[in-house]
Formats: structure tokens, C-alpha cells, sequence
């Protein structure tokens, strides 16, 4: 799902990643709102809120916004260089920026409790999790080949409308890789949604301690392709024993 990239890479990973990520996306977008009051996986609503503030001349608020629109571009950034100076041919490439998104994350499932509604919090809090989807986003994307994109849903919708005409236009011998990409999209949006649904509703009951569940996810994520290959790995050894008898 994650080290597959290039012509190794199918449409059946693509989704799975949509599945996975996009849940994460969604439970962080939602859990991050309810918690500091700021949209934390996009930056698309803080521009307008950046230009709110300046013609205010409320300038403090106005670098605390652009700071965070600055960490969403670090996260994106930081992924991408990690995984140009790793190799993206290397099996395990994506470990370092997901497992820097954990920590992330579970810093606001231990701390998120102290947060005080101070401008100081929001711009840690908020901060700390825009980074990390500017991580996420970033990496996704790049493994993906652009197919991708987790922690929004503006270009997804775009391009499932696209698509959509694109049914009309194009020859029925193109509609088999059009279907599949608008499949990707409609899985992209549909767990996202999901992902922000029930992490609201875990976020009313359980407050902070619901960021766990984005954290279990990406864990998931995380070793799912090596248990994959450890698996593959025992079976093959095991028929090749059986045939060896």
C-alpha cells in the first residue's frame, strides 16, 4: 500500500491508502476543530482569515494564522525531502514522516487536555496538527503519483466533477480507467466523511483521549506492509518446504 510506488503501484493501492489516510484526515479535521477551534487539515479557510486580520491591522493574529499556513507548508516539505533523500525505491521510506505524524498526534492526546483557548495554545496546538497534514498530504500524494490527496476535499470534489462530464465525452474504450478514478474519488470522500462523523461523536464522549483513534490507524498503516511481506515471506517457505517433501 505505502512502499509500492511507479509502475508497481495499482489502483488497490491507491484505495487502500484513500481508505486509511482519508479516515485519518477525517478524524483529525474534526477532532482538531472541536478541540482549538481551527480548521486543521487545510489551509484554504485561513487565507481568508489571514486577510480578515490584516485589514483589522490585528497583526498578532495575523502572524499566528500565517504561521500556520507556513507549518502546512513545512509538513509538506519536510515529507517530501525526507523521501528524496531516503529513496523512494527504499521499502521502507514512508516510516520516518508517519511515524512523526504519531507523535504529533499524540501530543495533543496527552496535552490537548491543557489547552486553555489563549492565542499561545491555539498556535501550538493548531500548529503542531496542521504540520503534520501538510506531512500527511504531502507524502500521500507523492506515493501515489498525484492519484491522492487525503487531508481536503476541494480538488477531490473537482475532480470527480470533471470526471464525471468527462463519462459524456470520452469513448466507451476510456471508461474502465475513468470509472476507476472516480471510484477513487468517491472512496476518498465518503472516509473522510466517515472519519470526521465518528470522530466528533468520540470526541463529545471522550474528549482529547479520541485522538487515539487517528494514532491507531496510522499505526495500522504503518506495519501493514511489513506484516504483509513477513506473511508472504512464511508462506512461500512453507509450500517450498512442502514441495521439498
Amino acid at each position: 500500500m505505502l512502499r509500492h510506488l511507479g509502475a508497481k503501484r495499482t489502483p488497490q493501492h491507491n484505495l487502500k491508502l484513500a481508505t486509511l489516510l482519508g479516515l485519518t484526515a477525517g478524524f483529525v479535521n474534526a477532532e482538531g476543530f472541536l478541540g482549538f477551534a481551527v480548521l486543521t487539515t487545510n489551509v484554504t479557510g485561513h487565507a481568508a482569515l489571514l486577510a480578515e486580520k490584516i485589514a483589522l491591522a490585528d497583526w498578532h493574529t495575523a502572524q499566528v494564522v500565517a504561521l500556520w499556513m507556513f507549518l502546512f507548508l513545512a509538513g509538506a516539505f519536510i515529507s517530501s525531502l525526507i523521501l528524496s533523500l531516503t529513496g523512494h525505491n527504499q521499502r521502507f521510506s514512508y516510516f520516518i514522516a508517519i511515524f512523526i505524524e504519531i507523535i504529533i498526534l499524540l501530543f495533543s492526546a496527552l496535552y490537548g487536555h491543557r489547552y486553555d483557548g489563549t492565542l499561545v495554545a491555539k498556535e501550538i496546538f493548531a500548529g503542531s496538527l496542521l504540520f503534520a497534514m501538510g506531512l500527511q498530504n504531502s507524502l500521500v500524494s507523492m506515493i501515489s503519483g498525484s492519484m491522492v490527496r487525503t487531508t481536503h476535499l476541494t480538488g477531490t470534489f473537482t475532480d470527480l466533477g470533471i470526471e464525471l462530464a468527462q463519462l459524456f465525452n470520452k469513448s466507451k474504450h476510456d471508461h474502465p480507467a475513468l470509472i476507476a478514478k472516480i471510484k477513487l474519488r468517491l472512496v476518498i470522500i465518503f472516509f473522510f466523511m466517515t472519519g470526521a462523523v465518528v470522530g466528533a461523536y468520540l470526541f463529545h464522549h471522550f474528549g482529547f483521549k479520541s485522538f487515539f483513534a487517528p494514532i491507531s490507524i496510522l499505526i495500522y498503516a504503518l506495519f501493514y506492509d511489513i506484516f504483509r511481506i513477513k506473511a508472504k515471506r512464511y508462506y512461500q517457505k512453507t509450500a517450498n518446504a512442502m514441495k521439498g517433501h
